[in-house]
């Protein structure tokens, strides 16, 4: 997850300077020595009932892992059926539970290579879509690309997916660039895709996470002109037919080297996000070694402070 930092940052510009941030909990490790190990983890998406927990190991590759919690306890976690061939990430669970979204560069035709990614003359083989697979009893069904309407490029990822089945997502758009994107669901089908303003037109912007009900969404930004590539977890809410500035969620939550990968608990008001920081505590060896680990931290600071008008409009 270090690597698919860098490479995302890499491939992309800077990003408004985003507002101060209410005092905010210290963010705890998320089941360390069982989900969050000596490899890279990142990226929790929780089944509604919180019983269930899917996420991405891998250090050169990625895979996508599942892990069921019983008494309390989450049982070591082993992969799930249809991932560990290609290099899978970002798995986005439906409110309801009803299906799955993941990113993956796997072939888009049966008999195709993988899903490959042109920047700048040279090729790689990590492009990205996205695709579902839907809920079939204790299983999942075989994985289906989303269409061509969502997947315009080979550097489609992160998506998130709010009640009303309203995609948001980073996708390429246009002018070539790389933003934050939602497509709205009718009739089984995605609308066309429109971009969402957050911050300033030149944010840097990742890896959002909706709340079901739209009111707010948490990503990661890097301020326009702020001189640091460091990506920062902030959170906008719901205003008028559109969003707030962005709220830094401060140095607690993001630490000196940032982080990314915002996902939303079951409850919708704690926060998952994977960061490489160490930490000074014995006995944390296993997983303190500098790679990617998922950590938690409440949202109530921001959540109980927000005097957001429950009337307004839906933004996109």
């Amino acid at each position: 997850m270090a690597a698919i930092l860098a490479a995302a940052m890499s491939l992309c510009g800077p990003t408004a300077a985003c507002a101060a941030a209410p005092r905010a909990k210290t963010p705890q490790i998320f089941a360390p020595g069982v989900i969050s190990g000596p490899l890279d983890d990142a990226s929790p998406a929780f089944s509604p009932d919180g019983q269930t927990v899917y996420f991405v190991r891998g250090d050169e590759g990625s895979t996508l892992m599942e892990s069921h919690r019983d008494a309390g306890r989450w049982a070591l976690p082993h992969p799930v059926p249809f991932s560990g061939r290609w290099r899978d990430l970002d798995p986005a669970m439906a409110p309801d539970g009803s299906y799955l979204l993941f990113v993956s560069n796997r072939p888009i035709t049966p008999d195709g290579k993988p899903l490959e990614l042109v920047y700048q003359g040279k090729v790689y083989p990590s492009g990205m879509n996205i695709w579902r697979v839907d809920r079939k009893g204790s299983g999942w069904t075989d994985p289906v690309r989303l269409p061509p309407i969502i997947n315009t490029s080979p550097f489609t990822f992160a998506p998130s997916i709010a009640a009303n089945n309203t995609l948001y997502y980073i996708g390429q758009t246009s002018d070539g660039q790389r933003h934050l994107l939602c497509a709205r669901y009718r009739d089984g089908h995605y609308q066309q895709p429109q971009q969402v303003a957050i911050g300033g037109p030149d944010d840097w912007i990742r890896d959002p996470a909706i709340a079901p009900d739209r009111s707010f969404i948490v990503f990661s930004i890097i301020p326009a002109g702020s001189g640091k590539r460091i990506p920062r977890l902030a959170i906008a809410f719901r205003d008028g037919a559109g969003w707030s500035r962005p709220i830094d969620l401060g140095n607690s939550v993001n630490g000196e080297d940032g982080a990314m990968g915002s996902q939303l608990g079951p409850d919708h008001r704690t926060l998952y996000f994977y960061s490489s920081r160490k930490v000074a505590a014995s006995g944390a060896e296993g997983w303190n070694n500098g790679k990617a680990n998922i950590w938690q931290v409440s949202l109530a600071p921001w959540l109980d402070s927000h005097d957001g008008d429950a009337g307004k409009a839906a933004p996109n």
